[in-house]
């Protein structure tokens, strides 16, 4: 946990602790909303911020990317030609690091990108292993997925991100990639 997660929940306490106030308060509730609001417009744009100015993070095939207790790698990826460009397939492994729940990780997903910001979503397969898997403590399991990209895509990179409204409370935390200002994180494939 970084200290801007402790931040956040440190922040979304007052932020409950205050609108209660408010609504306790009557006429002074408009004061006590007005100072509330401005601390969370000064707050939101420092989120925004941060996410406009912080790089890419770009990891390598192998290195785990975590979420609390969840992690997700990229273990391998081959390609090979295909009619219609190159097929990739990409292995990935979900694993927990918890110690005592059994946890899954809701939205999970994948696509594929290239230098151009092409998105190149993996081709259905009711077969294959659901990357929000229910993992027992210290468990591994590994997915495959495959991917169809045009021939003339080049620098082809794996993005993990959080379909719906998964992202939340990433969104409202500095530095987090899940707000949709920060560039995404990514895996260079071979």
């Amino acid at each position: 946990m970084s200290p801007f997660d402790l931040l956040f929940i440190l922040l979304f306490l007052i932020s409950v602790v205050t609108l209660l106030t408010a609504a306790i308060r009557g006429r002074r509730a408009a004061g006590i909303l007005r100072i509330w609001a401005i601390c969370f417009v000064i707050y939101m744009a420092i989120v925004f911020a941060v996410a406009l100015a912080t790089p890419q993070r770009v990891y390598a095939v192998g290195e785990d990317r975590c979420f609390d207790d969840w992690c997700i790698a990229v273990e391998a990826a081959d390609r090979a030609p295909a009619p219609e460009g190159i097929l990739y397939t990409v292995t990935l492994r979900v694993s927990s690091r918890a110690r005592r729940v059994t946890q899954r990780e809701k939205g999970a997903n994948v696509f594929l990108t290239d230098d151009r910001g092409r998105r190149f979503d993996s081709t259905p397969d009711p077969s294959a292993t659901p990357l929000d898997v229910p993992l027992e403590p210290g468990q591994a399991a590994r997915a495959k997925r495959l991917f169809l990209v045009p021939a003339d895509a080049h620098d082809v990179g794996l993005v993990f991100f959080h379909e719906g409204s998964n992202c939340f409370p990433g969104c409202f935390i500095i530095g987090e990639d899940s707000n949709p200002l920060h560039k995404r994180a990514i895996v260079r494939l071979p």
